[in-house]
């Protein structure tokens, strides 16, 4: 897996549903996506910052599985 850098870019869109506003963060490297939804009031950095935070959250875990797997064979 890519290394989790603090120097690594990530793409960021935000979508405005009702009063709530849906952000996506996207690693282009893995192409692992997740999402948070947080009230209009929010401001943008804050909302891009908790989106990117559970975005390097979920690429440890991927790479934790990944570490754990590897010498195991192939799962099936």
């Amino acid at each position: 897996m890519p290394d989790r850098g603090e120097n690594r870019e990530y793409l960021i869109e935000f979508k405005v549903v009702g009063n709530a506003v849906k952000v996506s963060a996207v690693d282009p490297l893995t192409m692992t996506e997740v999402s948070i939804v947080g009230p209009l009031t929010a401001g943008e950095e804050e909302l891009k910052r908790n989106a990117v935070n559970k975005l390097k959250y979920r690429l440890k875990q991927l790479e934790e599985t990944e570490r754990q797997q590897k010498g195991r064979g192939r799962l099936v």
